[in-house]
């Protein structure tokens, strides 16, 4: 104990961010001093639980050696279950109130400062806890001729521990102290932070040598041996906006959104709340970071994460965010993390975990120099990128200073689950930058609402990204993060376009309007197109006689497959390309790579014609560009999303580079009955979004068919806050009812998924004084651990994940032949645990089955199946890459059955149902992304 108390002293110092010690010491009269004497003590007695007769009777000799000096105890058996109601946070807490309340302390107070000690191990005690517990005082205290003495020894501990670390005297100036719900979870994440270093035997030794060298000594030589970074301590960028980005990310020129975004950070009357809605392309990622740059400076931050939709998302962040810190001034050493299940995975995150690979052991306690580790030498500057080798794991990543992860990450901080404090301390150090604002339906938002309004308590810098938000969902974010009672009706009255929203807890809100990139605007034709694929291979063949590109984008799986096959029968397989979410990890990112080398701004166009298929996953995070664009209708948001592919780059003088027939922007939408009143949208459509959404998209899109163009990025804000405003007028008297219905089913819907989303959420921040107890009662457990955990931030019934290997001819096994970067064709061996580079590559083989197979009626014979292929060896501890997962085998043609289905994967189009019960492939409408 006395180790974490060393420990907590050094975490306090050297690393934890400055704006983290200002919140601390905003609730303590002593200031910072205060909130130092304060961690230290409480994570010197944050045992104090186990010198009680419910936790000291577990190893006989020493219970008898304690008995024979008087402080008496029953045995283990003589306890029985009772002793269940005494675990040593809890019992830890209960003496810790009493103490206090004897030194003068109100009864009402001592709760919240006791409540670290508590939940030290991740779970704060519920209130019926201490019920149950002063029920069994003899858990506590042994009744008759010994209680006095164990009384006696406790408040001996208590008296020793006061007077060593400073707090004494500072009792008496904390009795009017009532300690906010944010800091009582921030002191909560640095007592078990602390304990997990000092019970680290390879730092602390458990049985010193006689004649140990001095405690100073040795606390230096373990913190030496962890060596963790500290927090990242900017300086406010100096110089003009151009002179930021020409220095941060290498650009000549800068555009009005990015300088805007800087000088509103700068000016801003606090680090606070920033939302940036503009077109795609107009570098918002870019303006995130300098903003981040800015706000942590200002506000103290000792770090930054960044939150994206998807983990493809995420990767191709996390390489951004490498170029990023590499040019900052400086030359810290840069703690990075990829946070999500298959981070380790990614070669960018690989190079700096093998950065950061060292031992963290004890080192000499006479060493001056800190154990060297590998470094990253592709750095061009000062700053060296590393992953450190401790904080890594689901636990600890989040606690490094430069995160990148799933938006889950994020959102995991609002649900009730163990080690919240740790994860609310990780988060609260550092500036949150959130991505695709407008990506997360209803459920996802209540999450999104509640851990915005406990960084909102944190003052924590947040960042918000989007294409366009509706003006109703823009306040709601701000107001989710500067308090209901901070109404803010001009973040909803804001008309224009690209805005940006400033929102400071307590101060007024800020809005500006930079201007749009001149070169960025374009006329985008609206056309409609039957929902036929003849139809639309005809459409194609004339559109692309003279050559181009085309994006065909379908808002289900199943879409993309079938018009993929009639449009490879028309123009040859060489000329289609199929993107969506049913390949492999690789084989996914092998596409994205193909599509940006192939469609982005350099990239080598295809000579002659080319058609790209794909689902969802091609309407963001990927820079590419196309001639023509034909999509399934969705919400407008998503359509004008889709619509950014669209002459995306400037391609010659007046796009003279492109086919003449195609240097006008043309946008087709199908996916549509149009014949119907109103025009009926496929099922697939509205199984994935709701009939809602997508009639509301057809209202504001009614009269472009005929009366002119979509301008973008002009009516980007006009379209969206029309399909998402209370009032929209049908265009035609006969849609009035049944856009009356899909409303109606709107509303349910939404009701629906606000409530499922109430049962696992975190509370509001509650008034200073009230403590944690309780605070996450009824929760899901580890989050990160489960399938079940992970499955709460997002409604609807979780895809299975399975790892795709290959059974040959022979019966042996491998990875898929064609797998690029050395891993396709390694043979798998079975019956021993494989070498780490073939078990790292069937790990990069995941694959997210279709959701056919997550349907209660069928998932548990799905898993049954799979789990009858489970190699023992897998499951050692060595084999950690396969340890646990559901391996899906295939056949030497790729093919094979599940829970009655015919599977079919390929390199060109990734996992297909071939047939299910005898239906043919192609009956799945509801078959997303």
């Amino acid at each position: 104990m006395a180790d974490s108390a060393a420990v907590a002293g050094r975490l306090w110092d050297e690393w934890v961010p400055r704006h983290l010690r200002d919140l601390v010491a905003s609730d303590l009269p002593g200031g910072e001093q205060d909130g130092r004497v304060l961690v230290v003590w409480l994570s010197a007695i944050h045992d104090i639980g186990k010198a009680t007769p419910a936790f000291a009777c577990q190893v006989d000799v020493l219970a008898a050696r304690m008995s024979g000096l008087g402080l008496v105890m029953p045995t283990v058996k003589q306890f029985g279950a009772s002793r269940r109601r005494a675990p040593h946070g809890l019992a830890g807490q209960v003496l810790l109130e009493e103490w206090l309340e004897r030194e003068g302390l109100p009864a009402r107070n001592v709760m919240s400062f006791a409540v670290p000690v508590g939940g030290h191990h991740g779970l704060p005690p519920a209130h019926e806890q201490f019920h149950d517990l002063r029920q069994h005082g003899e858990l506590l205290w042994t009744p008759g001729p010994s209680e006095s003495l164990w009384r006696s020894v406790q408040g001996e501990f208590f008296e020793a521990c006061a007077v060593a670390y400073g707090v004494k005297d500072r009792l008496f100036h904390w009795r009017a102290v009532r300690l906010s719900q944010p800091v009582q979870v921030i002191l909560s994440g640095l007592v078990i932070f602390a304990d997990w270093i000092a019970s680290n035997p390879d730092l602390f030794v458990l049985f010193p040598e006689e004649g140990r060298r001095d405690e100073v000594m040795r606390i230096d030589a373990a913190w030496r041996g962890i060596g963790l970074p500290g927090p990242w301590s900017p300086q406010v960028p100096e110089g003009s906006a151009q002179i930021i980005f020409a220095a941060r990310f290498g650009l000549p020129s800068l555009r009005p959104l990015q300088e805007e975004a800087v000088r509103v950070a700068r000016e801003a009357a606090a680090p606070g709340l920033m939302i940036v809605e503009a077109p795609m392309g107009e570098g918002k990622t870019e303006a995130a970071l300098a903003v981040a740059e800015i706000f942590a400076a200002r506000s103290g931050a000792g770090g930054c994460f960044i939150a994206l939709p998807t983990r493809a998302t995420s990767n191709a962040m996390y390489g951004r965010m490498r170029r990023w810190l590499k040019r900052l001034p400086g030359d810290a050493d840069l703690s990075v993390f990829l946070a999500h299940s298959k981070g380790s995975l990614n070669d960018d995150y690989a190079r700096d975990m093998r950065a950061g690979a060292r031992a963290i052991v004890a080192v000499d306690v006479d060493a001056v120099e800190v154990p060297t580790s590998r470094r990253d030498d592709t750095c061009a500057v000062g700053s060296q990128l590393s992953a450190h080798q401790w904080l890594r794991g689901r636990k600890k990543g989040l606690l490094a200073p430069f995160v990148v992860g799933t938006i889950d990450q994020l959102l995991f901080a609002g649900l009730k689950s163990r080690h919240l404090a740790l994860r609310h301390l990780a988060l609260a150090g550092k500036v949150v930058v959130i991505d695709e604002v407008h990506a997360y339906d209803a459920y996802m938002n209540e999450y999104l609402e509640r851990v915005l309004s406990w960084l909102g308590a944190y003052r924590v810098p947040v960042v918000m990204l989007s294409a366009t938000l509706p003006a109703a969902r823009r306040r709601q974010l701000a107001e989710a993060y500067g308090g209901a009672a901070d109404s803010r009706p001009e973040l909803e009255s804001a008309d224009g376009y690209p805005l940006i929203s400033m929102v400071v807890p307590g101060q007024g809100s800020v809005v500006s309007f930079p201007e749009a990139a001149s070169e960025r605007r374009t006329e985008v034709v609206m056309e409609r197109l039957d929902d036929d694929l003849d139809v639309l291979a005809d459409r194609l063949e004339r559109e692309l006689a003279g050559g181009g590109c085309a994006l065909v984008v379908r808002n289900t799986v199943d879409r993309v497959l079938q018009v993929a096959e009639i449009l490879r029968a028309r123009f040859g397989p060489e000329a289609v390309t199929v993107a969506h979410s049913r390949f492999l990890d690789l084989d996914r990112a092998r596409n994205d790579d193909d599509l940006v080398a192939r469609f982005g701004l350099r990239g080598q166009r295809p000579a002659g014609r080319h058609i790209v298929v794909a689902s969802q996953v091609a309407e963001q995070s990927l820079d590419i560009d196309f001639d023509l664009l034909v999509t399934d209708l969705a919400p407008i948001d998503l359509v004008l999303q889709r619509m950014g592919r669209l002459h995306r780059h400037q391609r010659g003088p007046g796009q003279s580079h492109r086919p003449a027939g195609l240097r006008v922007p043309r946008c087709l939408v199908t996916g549509v009955d149009w014949g119907a009143v109103p025009p009926e949208p496929v099922a697939g459509s509205v199984a994935v979004y709701g009939r809602h959404a997508l009639l509301r998209a057809l209202a504001v899109l009614a009269s472009r068919w005929t009366d002119g163009p979509v301008v973008l990025p002009d009516d980007i804000s006009v379209l969206v806050q029309s399909a998402y405003g209370d009032t929209l007028p049908a265009p035609q008297e006969e849609w009035e009812a049944s856009m009356a219905d899909a409303f109606a089913e709107h509303v349910r819907s939404v009701a629906r998924q606000r409530r499922a989303a109430h049962v696992f959420r975190l509370p509001e921040v509650r008034k200073p004084g009230r403590s944690l107890v309780g605070w996450v009662d009824a929760g899901v457990g580890d989050p990160d651990g489960t399938r079940a955990g992970r499955a709460q931030v997002r409604e609807g019934d979780e895809s299975v994940e399975v790892l795709v290997i290959q059974r040959r001819d022979d019966g042996t096994f491998g990875t898929l032949p064609w797998l690029e970067r050395g891993r396709g064709g390694l043979e798998v061996p079975v019956d021993a645990v494989p070498p780490p580079r073939t078990a790292r590559a069937v790990a990069a083989s995941a694959l997210r089955l279709p959701y056919q197979f997550s349907k209660p009626w069928v998932i548990d014979r799905v898993i049954g199946e799979l789990e009858e292929f489970g190699p023992e060896e897998w499951q050692k501890p060595e084999c950690h890459w396969l340890a646990g997962e559901l391996i899906l085998v295939l056949d030497a043609d790729c093919q094979t059955r599940l829970a009655g289905f015919g599977l079919e994967y390929s390199k060109a189009d990734g996992l297909e149902i071939v047939s299910a019960g005898g239906r043919e492939r192609g009956v799945g409408e509801g078959a997303r992304f």
